[in-house]
Protein backbone atom coordinates (compact mmCIF):
# COMPACT_ATOMS: atom_id res chain seq x y z
CA UNK A 1 0.00 0.00 0.00
CA UNK A 2 2.39 2.70 0.98
CA UNK A 3 4.83 2.01 -2.08
CA UNK A 4 1.42 3.81 -3.93
CA UNK A 5 2.24 6.37 -2.20
CA UNK A 6 5.49 7.10 -3.94
CA UNK A 7 4.53 6.61 -7.47
CA UNK A 8 3.25 8.49 -10.60
CA UNK A 9 1.37 5.43 -12.36
CA UNK A 10 0.63 1.83 -11.58
CA UNK A 11 0.23 -1.51 -13.27
CA UNK A 12 -2.89 -3.98 -12.97
CA UNK A 13 -1.70 -7.52 -13.14
CA UNK A 14 -4.53 -9.66 -13.28
CA UNK A 15 -5.05 -13.13 -13.76
CA UNK A 16 -6.95 -13.69 -17.26
CA UNK A 17 -8.10 -17.07 -15.57
CA UNK A 18 -9.71 -15.24 -12.22
CA UNK A 19 -10.52 -11.65 -13.29
CA UNK A 20 -10.61 -9.48 -10.30
CA UNK A 21 -9.98 -9.99 -6.58
CA UNK A 22 -10.70 -8.54 -3.51
CA UNK A 23 -6.81 -7.45 -3.45
CA UNK A 24 -7.06 -5.87 -6.41
CA UNK A 25 -9.88 -4.17 -5.44
CA UNK A 26 -8.79 -2.60 -1.93
CA UNK A 27 -5.41 -1.34 -3.90
CA UNK A 28 -7.24 0.30 -7.06
CA UNK A 29 -9.53 2.31 -4.12
CA UNK A 30 -6.14 3.55 -3.14
CA UNK A 31 -4.88 4.43 -6.99
CA UNK A 32 -8.34 6.04 -7.43
CA UNK A 33 -8.12 8.24 -4.28
CA UNK A 34 -4.19 9.36 -4.52
CA UNK A 35 -5.20 10.26 -8.78
CA UNK A 36 -2.86 7.20 -9.66
CA UNK A 37 -3.55 6.45 -13.57
CA UNK A 38 -3.29 2.63 -14.22
CA UNK A 39 -2.10 0.53 -16.93
CA UNK A 40 -3.40 -3.24 -17.05
CA UNK A 41 -2.15 -6.44 -18.01
CA UNK A 42 -3.93 -9.45 -18.58
CA UNK A 43 -1.61 -12.27 -17.50
CA UNK A 44 -1.53 -16.10 -17.51
CA UNK A 45 -2.95 -16.45 -21.30
CA UNK A 46 -0.98 -19.27 -21.77
CA UNK A 47 -3.18 -21.30 -19.18
CA UNK A 48 -6.89 -21.47 -19.55
CA UNK A 49 -8.62 -17.88 -19.40
CA UNK A 50 -11.96 -16.55 -19.32
CA UNK A 51 -13.60 -15.12 -22.30
CA UNK A 52 -11.37 -11.48 -22.93
CA UNK A 53 -15.01 -9.69 -23.44
CA UNK A 54 -16.28 -11.03 -20.23
CA UNK A 55 -12.84 -10.11 -18.05
CA UNK A 56 -13.30 -6.29 -19.66
CA UNK A 57 -16.56 -5.99 -18.43
CA UNK A 58 -15.79 -7.07 -15.29
CA UNK A 59 -12.94 -4.41 -14.75
CA UNK A 60 -15.25 -2.14 -16.07
CA UNK A 61 -18.63 -3.13 -13.37
CA UNK A 62 -16.16 -4.14 -10.33
CA UNK A 63 -13.84 -1.06 -10.31
CA UNK A 64 -16.14 1.70 -11.98
CA UNK A 65 -13.08 2.33 -14.90
CA UNK A 66 -13.40 2.14 -18.67
CA UNK A 67 -11.18 -0.97 -19.77
CA UNK A 68 -9.63 -0.43 -23.12
CA UNK A 69 -7.88 -3.35 -25.23
CA UNK A 70 -4.78 -2.23 -26.96
CA UNK A 71 -3.21 -5.61 -27.69
CA UNK A 72 -5.93 -8.76 -28.19
CA UNK A 73 -5.63 -12.09 -27.30
CA UNK A 74 -5.62 -15.07 -29.94
CA UNK A 75 -6.79 -18.15 -27.94
CA UNK A 76 -5.96 -19.11 -24.67
CA UNK A 77 -4.13 -22.34 -22.91
CA UNK A 78 -3.07 -24.70 -25.24
CA UNK A 79 -4.65 -22.73 -28.45
CA UNK A 80 -3.24 -19.21 -27.19
CA UNK A 81 -1.33 -18.38 -30.50
CA UNK A 82 -0.19 -14.88 -29.60
CA UNK A 83 -1.37 -11.20 -29.73
CA UNK A 84 -2.48 -8.21 -32.13
CA UNK A 85 -1.40 -4.75 -31.70
CA UNK A 86 -4.33 -3.17 -32.35
CA UNK A 87 -2.91 0.31 -32.58
CA UNK A 88 0.15 -0.57 -34.84
CA UNK A 89 -1.46 -3.87 -36.74
CA UNK A 90 1.38 -5.96 -35.68
CA UNK A 91 0.94 -9.65 -34.82
CA UNK A 92 2.97 -11.29 -31.68
CA UNK A 93 3.31 -14.91 -32.19
CA UNK A 94 3.62 -17.27 -28.96
CA UNK A 95 5.91 -19.57 -31.00
CA UNK A 96 9.37 -19.83 -28.79
CA UNK A 97 13.05 -19.51 -30.52
CA UNK A 98 16.54 -20.89 -30.58
CA UNK A 99 17.84 -19.67 -27.73
CA UNK A 100 14.33 -19.36 -25.58
CA UNK A 101 13.59 -16.04 -27.31
CA UNK A 102 10.26 -15.05 -29.08
CA UNK A 103 9.84 -14.41 -33.19
CA UNK A 104 10.24 -10.78 -34.08
CA UNK A 105 6.46 -9.12 -34.35
CA UNK A 106 5.43 -9.35 -37.88
CA UNK A 107 3.50 -6.42 -39.57
CA UNK A 108 0.50 -7.46 -40.58
CA UNK A 109 -0.80 -4.69 -42.98
CA UNK A 110 -4.20 -6.38 -43.85
CA UNK A 111 -5.52 -8.35 -41.15
CA UNK A 112 -7.83 -10.22 -43.62
CA UNK A 113 -4.84 -11.24 -45.50
CA UNK A 114 -3.51 -14.80 -45.93
CA UNK A 115 -0.30 -14.01 -43.94
CA UNK A 116 -2.19 -13.77 -40.85
CA UNK A 117 -4.47 -16.82 -41.71
CA UNK A 118 -1.77 -19.06 -42.39
CA UNK A 119 0.15 -17.94 -39.17
CA UNK A 120 -2.59 -18.51 -37.12
CA UNK A 121 -4.97 -20.67 -38.69
CA UNK A 122 -8.15 -20.52 -40.29
CA UNK A 123 -10.55 -20.63 -36.81
CA UNK A 124 -8.36 -18.55 -34.77
CA UNK A 125 -8.10 -16.25 -37.89
CA UNK A 126 -11.94 -15.78 -38.10
CA UNK A 127 -12.47 -15.81 -34.21
CA UNK A 128 -9.61 -12.26 -34.49
CA UNK A 129 -11.81 -10.70 -36.90
CA UNK A 130 -15.34 -11.15 -35.08
CA UNK A 131 -13.64 -10.15 -31.76
CA UNK A 132 -12.28 -6.85 -33.34
CA UNK A 133 -14.82 -6.15 -35.25
CA UNK A 134 -16.81 -6.02 -31.95
CA UNK A 135 -14.45 -4.25 -30.40
CA UNK A 136 -14.16 -1.55 -32.74
CA UNK A 137 -18.17 -0.79 -32.84
CA UNK A 138 -18.38 -1.53 -28.98
CA UNK A 139 -15.87 -0.31 -26.68
CA UNK A 140 -14.37 3.73 -27.23
CA UNK A 141 -10.90 4.56 -28.99
CA UNK A 142 -8.26 4.78 -26.59
CA UNK A 143 -7.97 8.19 -25.44
CA UNK A 144 -4.37 8.88 -23.25
CA UNK A 145 -5.87 12.36 -22.02
CA UNK A 146 -8.69 10.15 -20.61
CA UNK A 147 -5.84 7.35 -19.16
CA UNK A 148 -4.06 10.07 -17.47
CA UNK A 149 -7.80 11.28 -16.19
CA UNK A 150 -8.28 7.47 -14.81
CA UNK A 151 -11.27 7.49 -16.99
CA UNK A 152 -9.98 4.59 -18.49
CA UNK A 153 -7.28 1.60 -18.30
CA UNK A 154 -5.69 0.43 -21.11
CA UNK A 155 -5.40 -3.38 -21.36
CA UNK A 156 -2.42 -5.44 -22.70
CA UNK A 157 -2.64 -9.36 -22.66
CA UNK A 158 0.64 -11.97 -22.38
CA UNK A 159 2.10 -14.37 -20.16
CA UNK A 160 4.94 -12.85 -17.47
CA UNK A 161 6.17 -16.85 -16.47
CA UNK A 162 7.23 -17.01 -20.35
CA UNK A 163 8.25 -13.41 -20.54
CA UNK A 164 5.87 -13.44 -23.59
CA UNK A 165 4.18 -9.62 -24.07
CA UNK A 166 6.22 -8.34 -21.70
CA UNK A 167 8.93 -6.15 -23.96
CA UNK A 168 5.82 -5.01 -25.96
CA UNK A 169 4.35 -3.89 -22.47
CA UNK A 170 7.23 -2.51 -21.08
CA UNK A 171 7.29 -0.36 -24.27
CA UNK A 172 3.84 0.64 -24.15
CA UNK A 173 4.44 1.82 -20.55
CA UNK A 174 7.53 4.32 -21.25
CA UNK A 175 5.03 5.99 -24.15
CA UNK A 176 1.91 6.06 -21.72
CA UNK A 177 2.93 6.97 -18.37
CA UNK A 178 2.94 10.04 -17.20
CA UNK A 179 6.29 12.14 -15.71
CA UNK A 180 7.01 12.58 -12.26
CA UNK A 181 3.97 14.64 -11.01
CA UNK A 182 3.88 17.36 -8.13
CA UNK A 183 3.07 16.13 -4.66
CA UNK A 184 0.74 18.29 -1.56
CA UNK A 185 2.78 18.90 1.26
CA UNK A 186 2.25 21.09 4.43
CA UNK A 187 4.55 24.29 5.24
CA UNK A 188 6.13 24.96 2.33
CA UNK A 189 8.31 28.27 1.60
CA UNK A 190 10.59 28.54 -1.79
CA UNK A 191 9.88 28.59 -5.57
CA UNK A 192 7.78 25.81 -7.57
CA UNK A 193 4.73 26.55 -5.34
CA UNK A 194 1.22 26.79 -6.18
CA UNK A 195 -1.92 27.34 -3.81
CA UNK A 196 -1.91 28.95 -0.35
CA UNK A 197 -2.66 27.93 3.21
CA UNK A 198 -1.36 24.74 4.95
CA UNK A 199 -1.69 21.83 1.78
CA UNK A 200 0.65 23.29 -0.64
CA UNK A 201 1.79 21.53 -4.31
CA UNK A 202 5.05 20.89 -4.96
CA UNK A 203 6.09 21.19 -8.76
CA UNK A 204 9.10 18.40 -9.61
CA UNK A 205 11.12 21.28 -11.31
CA UNK A 206 11.51 23.62 -8.47
CA UNK A 207 14.99 23.91 -7.47
CA UNK A 208 14.68 23.13 -3.47
CA UNK A 209 15.17 19.44 -2.81
CA UNK A 210 12.64 17.27 -1.34
CA UNK A 211 12.26 13.72 -0.83
CA UNK A 212 10.02 11.14 1.46
CA UNK A 213 10.49 7.46 2.92
CA UNK A 214 7.46 5.65 1.79
CA UNK A 215 9.03 2.38 2.81
CA UNK A 216 11.93 0.99 5.51
CA UNK A 217 13.48 -2.40 5.35
CA UNK A 218 15.39 -4.16 7.94
CA UNK A 219 17.99 -6.89 7.30
CA UNK A 220 18.33 -6.90 3.34
CA UNK A 221 21.90 -7.42 3.46
CA UNK A 222 22.22 -9.57 5.32
CA UNK A 223 26.55 -9.62 6.20
CA UNK A 224 25.11 -5.62 7.57
CA UNK A 225 21.92 -5.97 9.01
CA UNK A 226 21.27 -2.84 8.83
CA UNK A 227 17.97 -0.77 7.63
CA UNK A 228 17.52 0.86 4.58
CA UNK A 229 15.24 3.46 4.09
CA UNK A 230 13.30 4.16 0.68
CA UNK A 231 13.28 7.80 -0.58
CA UNK A 232 10.97 8.98 -3.58
CA UNK A 233 12.28 12.03 -4.81
CA UNK A 234 10.10 14.84 -5.34
CA UNK A 235 12.03 18.03 -6.48
CA UNK A 236 15.39 19.23 -6.80
CA UNK A 237 18.32 17.47 -6.96
CA UNK A 238 19.85 15.19 -4.73
CA UNK A 239 23.46 15.64 -4.54
CA UNK A 240 25.80 12.70 -2.84
CA UNK A 241 27.13 13.72 0.96
CA UNK A 242 24.78 16.55 0.77
CA UNK A 243 23.56 17.78 4.23
CA UNK A 244 19.72 17.41 4.22
CA UNK A 245 16.93 18.94 7.10
CA UNK A 246 14.75 16.42 8.51
CA UNK A 247 11.93 18.20 9.74
CA UNK A 248 10.32 16.08 12.44
CA UNK A 249 13.30 15.72 14.58
CA UNK A 250 14.57 19.10 13.21
CA UNK A 251 17.85 18.51 12.94
CA UNK A 252 20.37 18.39 10.13
CA UNK A 253 22.17 14.82 8.65
CA UNK A 254 24.92 13.93 6.08
CA UNK A 255 23.76 11.99 3.43
CA UNK A 256 26.61 10.31 2.47
CA UNK A 257 26.08 6.51 1.12
CA UNK A 258 23.06 6.86 -0.91
CA UNK A 259 22.10 3.70 -3.27
CA UNK A 260 20.36 2.58 -5.93
CA UNK A 261 18.52 -0.26 -5.29
CA UNK A 262 17.50 -3.42 -7.73
CA UNK A 263 16.34 -6.35 -5.38
CA UNK A 264 18.94 -6.97 -3.27
CA UNK A 265 21.86 -5.58 -5.13
CA UNK A 266 22.77 -2.03 -4.49
CA UNK A 267 24.75 0.52 -6.00
CA UNK A 268 26.19 3.89 -4.78
CA UNK A 269 25.19 7.09 -7.18
CA UNK A 270 26.36 10.29 -7.19
CA UNK A 271 23.02 12.04 -7.68
CA UNK A 272 19.27 11.75 -8.49
CA UNK A 273 16.43 13.89 -9.55
CA UNK A 274 12.67 14.24 -9.35
CA UNK A 275 11.00 10.55 -10.01
CA UNK A 276 13.94 8.21 -8.94
CA UNK A 277 13.66 6.34 -5.69
CA UNK A 278 16.81 6.23 -3.84
CA UNK A 279 18.25 4.28 -0.65
CA UNK A 280 18.99 5.60 2.41
CA UNK A 281 21.16 3.87 5.21
CA UNK A 282 18.92 4.46 8.68
CA UNK A 283 20.56 4.61 11.36
CA UNK A 284 17.31 4.72 13.06
CA UNK A 285 16.32 8.49 12.48
CA UNK A 286 14.05 7.92 9.38
CA UNK A 287 10.06 6.41 9.86
CA UNK A 288 7.30 5.59 7.00
CA UNK A 289 6.30 9.29 6.21
CA UNK A 290 9.19 11.80 7.19
CA UNK A 291 10.14 14.11 4.62
CA UNK A 292 14.11 15.18 3.95
CA UNK A 293 14.68 18.52 2.37
CA UNK A 294 16.88 20.60 1.24
CA UNK A 295 16.09 23.71 3.84
CA UNK A 296 12.66 24.08 3.60
CA UNK A 297 10.47 23.15 6.70
CA UNK A 298 7.88 20.79 5.34
CA UNK A 299 5.97 17.75 5.92
CA UNK A 300 3.62 15.20 4.09
CA UNK A 301 0.13 16.18 4.61
CA UNK A 302 -1.41 12.68 5.27
CA UNK A 303 0.20 8.75 4.81
CA UNK A 304 -2.28 6.93 4.66
CA UNK A 305 -2.39 3.58 7.47
CA UNK A 306 -5.16 0.95 6.02
CA UNK A 307 -8.00 -0.39 8.69
CA UNK A 308 -6.74 -4.35 9.47
CA UNK A 309 -8.78 -7.22 9.20
CA UNK A 310 -6.45 -9.91 10.33
CA UNK A 311 -6.26 -10.12 14.20
CA UNK A 312 -3.65 -12.11 16.37
CA UNK A 313 -1.51 -12.47 19.48
CA UNK A 314 2.08 -13.40 18.96
CA UNK A 315 4.08 -15.42 21.70
CA UNK A 316 7.62 -16.19 21.26
CA UNK A 317 7.92 -19.50 20.74
CA UNK A 318 10.75 -20.45 23.44
CA UNK A 319 8.04 -18.24 25.75
CA UNK A 320 10.58 -15.80 26.46
CA UNK A 321 9.98 -11.91 25.45
CA UNK A 322 13.58 -11.47 24.84
CA UNK A 323 15.46 -8.55 23.05
CA UNK A 324 15.49 -9.92 19.55
CA UNK A 325 11.68 -11.05 20.11
CA UNK A 326 10.65 -7.21 21.15
CA UNK A 327 13.13 -5.75 18.56
CA UNK A 328 11.65 -7.88 15.61
CA UNK A 329 7.93 -6.19 16.84
CA UNK A 330 9.55 -2.71 16.93
CA UNK A 331 11.24 -2.81 13.63
CA UNK A 332 8.49 -4.92 11.74
CA UNK A 333 6.04 -2.49 12.68
CA UNK A 334 8.16 0.36 12.07
CA UNK A 335 8.10 -1.11 8.75
CA UNK A 336 4.48 -1.10 8.00
CA UNK A 337 4.32 -4.88 7.62
CA UNK A 338 2.25 -5.27 10.94
CA UNK A 339 0.51 -2.88 12.86
CA UNK A 340 0.28 -3.40 16.88
CA UNK A 341 -2.40 -2.91 19.10
CA UNK A 342 -1.97 -2.76 22.82
CA UNK A 343 -5.05 -3.49 25.27
CA UNK A 344 -6.14 -1.36 27.94
CA UNK A 345 -5.47 -4.00 30.88
CA UNK A 346 -1.98 -3.29 30.17
CA UNK A 347 -1.35 -7.21 28.72
CA UNK A 348 2.29 -7.32 27.34
CA UNK A 349 1.35 -10.08 24.78
CA UNK A 350 1.35 -7.96 21.25
CA UNK A 351 -1.72 -7.89 19.66
CA UNK A 352 -0.66 -7.35 15.95
CA UNK A 353 -2.92 -6.75 12.80
CA UNK A 354 -2.79 -6.92 9.43
CA UNK A 355 -4.56 -6.19 5.87
CA UNK A 356 -4.47 -10.23 4.56
CA UNK A 357 -2.86 -13.30 4.81
CA UNK A 358 0.25 -12.84 3.30
CA UNK A 359 1.28 -10.34 5.52
CA UNK A 360 0.85 -12.56 8.75
CA UNK A 361 3.15 -15.28 6.97
CA UNK A 362 5.80 -12.81 5.84
CA UNK A 363 5.79 -10.98 9.50
CA UNK A 364 6.01 -15.15 10.31
CA UNK A 365 8.84 -15.90 8.57
CA UNK A 366 10.80 -12.56 9.03
CA UNK A 367 11.00 -12.91 12.87
CA UNK A 368 12.31 -16.40 12.90
CA UNK A 369 14.59 -15.73 9.53
CA UNK A 370 15.84 -12.06 10.53
CA UNK A 371 15.60 -12.46 14.45
CA UNK A 372 15.65 -15.77 15.34
CA UNK A 373 12.46 -15.90 16.94
CA UNK A 374 10.25 -18.39 15.92
CA UNK A 375 6.77 -17.49 17.19
CA UNK A 376 3.39 -18.91 17.87
CA UNK A 377 0.36 -16.77 16.34
CA UNK A 378 -3.28 -17.11 17.98
CA UNK A 379 -5.50 -15.54 16.08
CA UNK A 380 -8.72 -13.85 17.33
CA UNK A 381 -11.88 -13.84 15.67
CA UNK A 382 -12.03 -9.85 14.53
CA UNK A 383 -12.61 -9.05 10.89
CA UNK A 384 -13.84 -4.99 11.22
CA UNK A 385 -11.74 -2.29 12.78
CA UNK A 386 -13.27 0.78 13.58
CA UNK A 387 -11.06 3.99 14.97
CA UNK A 388 -13.54 6.32 17.68
CA UNK A 389 -13.52 9.62 17.58
CA UNK A 390 -14.82 11.72 20.75
CA UNK A 391 -15.24 10.82 23.84
CA UNK A 392 -18.41 7.82 23.51
CA UNK A 393 -17.93 4.23 24.03
CA UNK A 394 -19.51 1.41 23.50
CA UNK A 395 -22.54 -0.04 25.72
CA UNK A 396 -21.62 -3.57 25.26
CA UNK A 397 -18.62 -5.76 25.77
CA UNK A 398 -16.90 -4.62 22.36
CA UNK A 399 -13.29 -4.57 22.90
CA UNK A 400 -11.50 -1.94 22.73
CA UNK A 401 -7.70 -1.57 21.86
CA UNK A 402 -5.34 1.57 21.25
CA UNK A 403 -3.16 1.74 18.06
CA UNK A 404 0.58 3.19 18.45
CA UNK A 405 -0.90 6.56 18.46
CA UNK A 406 -2.76 5.46 21.47
CA UNK A 407 -6.45 6.42 19.64
CA UNK A 408 -8.80 4.54 20.51
CA UNK A 409 -9.92 1.42 18.34
CA UNK A 410 -13.42 -0.81 18.29
CA UNK A 411 -12.90 -4.55 17.36
CA UNK A 412 -15.87 -6.17 16.15
CA UNK A 413 -16.54 -9.60 14.42
CA UNK A 414 -18.69 -8.35 11.11
CA UNK A 415 -20.48 -5.56 9.69
CA UNK A 416 -23.97 -6.57 12.12
CA UNK A 417 -22.19 -5.81 15.82
CA UNK A 418 -21.01 -2.38 14.12
CA UNK A 419 -24.62 -1.11 13.00
CA UNK A 420 -25.97 -3.06 16.57
CA UNK A 421 -23.19 -1.54 18.65
CA UNK A 422 -23.60 2.26 16.71
CA UNK A 423 -27.41 1.28 17.66
CA UNK A 424 -27.02 1.01 21.02
CA UNK A 425 -24.74 3.84 21.79
CA UNK A 426 -26.10 7.48 21.02
CA UNK A 427 -23.28 9.87 20.41
CA UNK A 428 -21.11 7.20 19.14
CA UNK A 429 -19.02 8.17 16.00
CA UNK A 430 -16.79 5.36 14.19
CA UNK A 431 -14.27 5.89 11.19
CA UNK A 432 -12.76 2.76 9.28
CA UNK A 433 -9.47 5.29 8.78
CA UNK A 434 -7.09 5.93 11.33
CA UNK A 435 -7.01 9.11 13.15
CA UNK A 436 -4.22 11.20 12.12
Amino acid sequence: YRTLMAVDSAIMLLDAGRGVQEQTVKLFKVCRDRGIPIITFMNKMDRPARDPFELLDEVEKVLGITAIPRTWPIGDGPDFRGIYDRERGEFFEFERTAGNRYKAPVHVGDIRGEALRSSIGERAHNKLLEDLEFVEHVIPTFDRDAYLKEQCTPVFWGSAITNFGIEHFLQQILELAPPPQAFYLQGWKGEGVKGSGVDQLIEPNSSDFVGFVYKVQANMNKAHRDRISFVRIVSGKFERGMTAFHPRSGKETKLNYPFEIFGRERTIIDEAFPGDVIGLTNPGLFQVGDTITGGPNLKMTTFPRFAPELFAKVWPHSGSFSKSFRKGIEQLREEGVIQIFTESSGNPVPLVAVVGELQLELFAWRMENEYNEKIRLERQPYTRTRWIIGDARPSNNVPVVFDEREHPVCLFKNDWEIDYTTERTPGLKLTDAPVM
